[in-house]
Protein backbone atom coordinates (compact mmCIF):
# COMPACT_ATOMS: atom_id res chain seq x y z
CA UNK A 1 0.00 0.00 0.00
CA UNK A 2 0.98 3.67 -0.33
CA UNK A 3 0.79 5.74 2.69
CA UNK A 4 1.08 9.55 1.99
CA UNK A 5 1.38 12.44 5.04
CA UNK A 6 0.85 15.99 4.90
CA UNK A 7 2.34 18.66 7.16
CA UNK A 8 3.07 22.75 7.10
CA UNK A 9 -0.24 23.70 7.60
CA UNK A 10 -0.78 26.61 10.06
CA UNK A 11 -2.23 30.32 10.08
CA UNK A 12 -1.18 32.84 8.33
CA UNK A 13 -1.78 36.79 7.45
CA UNK A 14 -3.16 37.64 3.93
CA UNK A 15 -0.32 37.97 1.62
CA UNK A 16 1.82 35.76 3.69
CA UNK A 17 3.66 32.18 2.69
CA UNK A 18 3.63 29.15 3.27
CA UNK A 19 5.31 25.86 2.81
CA UNK A 20 3.49 22.33 2.76
CA UNK A 21 5.03 19.08 2.30
CA UNK A 22 3.87 15.07 1.72
CA UNK A 23 6.20 12.73 2.11
CA UNK A 24 4.92 8.95 0.53
CA UNK A 25 6.00 5.48 1.77
CA UNK A 26 4.92 1.73 0.93
CA UNK A 27 4.88 0.96 -2.92
CA UNK A 28 5.34 4.78 -4.61
CA UNK A 29 6.96 2.71 -7.37
CA UNK A 30 3.16 2.72 -8.46
CA UNK A 31 2.84 6.51 -8.47
CA UNK A 32 3.71 8.33 -11.34
CA UNK A 33 1.42 11.88 -10.91
CA UNK A 34 0.99 13.40 -7.54
CA UNK A 35 -0.86 16.50 -6.85
CA UNK A 36 -2.07 18.96 -4.81
CA UNK A 37 -6.17 19.40 -3.83
CA UNK A 38 -7.89 21.47 -1.30
CA UNK A 39 -11.19 21.50 0.01
CA UNK A 40 -13.08 24.15 2.03
CA UNK A 41 -15.84 24.24 4.17
CA UNK A 42 -19.19 23.54 2.25
CA UNK A 43 -17.32 23.06 -1.38
CA UNK A 44 -16.61 20.15 -3.18
CA UNK A 45 -12.31 18.99 -3.24
CA UNK A 46 -11.00 20.92 -5.89
CA UNK A 47 -7.74 20.79 -7.45
CA UNK A 48 -4.41 22.95 -7.07
CA UNK A 49 -1.29 21.69 -9.04
CA UNK A 50 -0.09 18.32 -10.00
CA UNK A 51 3.75 17.19 -10.68
CA UNK A 52 5.07 14.24 -12.94
CA UNK A 53 6.91 12.25 -10.72
CA UNK A 54 9.73 11.78 -12.97
CA UNK A 55 9.89 14.14 -15.37
CA UNK A 56 8.61 17.01 -12.78
CA UNK A 57 6.21 18.77 -15.48
CA UNK A 58 3.50 20.69 -13.49
CA UNK A 59 0.06 21.46 -13.84
CA UNK A 60 -1.91 24.02 -11.52
CA UNK A 61 -5.07 25.75 -11.65
CA UNK A 62 -5.67 29.41 -12.71
CA UNK A 63 -6.30 30.47 -9.32
CA UNK A 64 -3.19 29.85 -8.22
CA UNK A 65 -1.20 30.46 -11.00
CA UNK A 66 1.57 32.79 -10.44
CA UNK A 67 1.54 32.20 -6.68
CA UNK A 68 2.22 28.25 -5.72
CA UNK A 69 5.04 26.46 -7.09
CA UNK A 70 4.65 22.43 -6.61
CA UNK A 71 7.89 20.58 -6.39
CA UNK A 72 9.18 17.23 -5.82
CA UNK A 73 12.29 15.15 -4.42
CA UNK A 74 12.69 12.29 -5.28
CA UNK A 75 15.08 10.70 -3.21
CA UNK A 76 13.00 11.60 -0.17
CA UNK A 77 9.71 10.35 -1.74
CA UNK A 78 8.15 13.98 -1.19
CA UNK A 79 6.02 16.86 -2.95
CA UNK A 80 5.65 19.99 -1.85
CA UNK A 81 3.44 23.10 -2.18
CA UNK A 82 5.03 26.74 -1.87
CA UNK A 83 2.35 28.74 -1.58
CA UNK A 84 3.38 32.63 -1.64
CA UNK A 85 0.95 36.16 -1.88
CA UNK A 86 -2.11 33.92 0.33
CA UNK A 87 -5.42 35.20 0.17
CA UNK A 88 -8.38 34.45 2.44
CA UNK A 89 -10.30 32.33 -0.54
CA UNK A 90 -6.92 29.83 -0.07
CA UNK A 91 -8.10 28.50 3.30
CA UNK A 92 -8.83 25.02 3.11
CA UNK A 93 -7.67 21.62 3.95
CA UNK A 94 -5.24 20.93 1.85
CA UNK A 95 -4.09 17.26 0.53
CA UNK A 96 -1.69 15.21 -0.99
CA UNK A 97 -2.46 12.63 -3.59
CA UNK A 98 -1.10 10.01 -6.04
CA UNK A 99 -2.11 8.43 -9.35
CA UNK A 100 -1.29 5.28 -11.10
CA UNK A 101 -2.00 7.45 -14.23
CA UNK A 102 1.29 9.48 -15.88
CA UNK A 103 -0.79 12.88 -15.80
CA UNK A 104 -4.12 13.74 -14.42
CA UNK A 105 -6.11 16.47 -12.75
CA UNK A 106 -8.74 14.87 -12.35
CA UNK A 107 -9.76 13.94 -8.78
CA UNK A 108 -11.54 10.69 -9.57
CA UNK A 109 -8.00 9.39 -11.11
CA UNK A 110 -5.66 9.65 -7.86
CA UNK A 111 -5.77 6.56 -6.12
CA UNK A 112 -3.92 7.50 -3.09
CA UNK A 113 -4.74 10.17 -0.48
CA UNK A 114 -3.20 12.04 2.73
CA UNK A 115 -5.09 13.00 5.73
CA UNK A 116 -4.63 16.70 5.20
CA UNK A 117 -3.26 19.97 6.65
CA UNK A 118 -5.08 23.07 7.17
CA UNK A 119 -4.36 26.11 6.04
CA UNK A 120 -6.09 29.46 7.16
CA UNK A 121 -5.45 33.03 5.86
CA UNK A 122 -6.65 35.77 7.86
CA UNK A 123 -7.69 38.96 6.62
Amino acid sequence: QVQLVESGGGLVQTGGSLTLSCAASGRTFSINSKAWFRQAPGKEREFVAAINWSGGTTNYADSVKGRFTISRDNTKNSIYLQMNSLKPEDTAIYYCAGARAFWSIRRDDYDYWGQGTQVTVSS
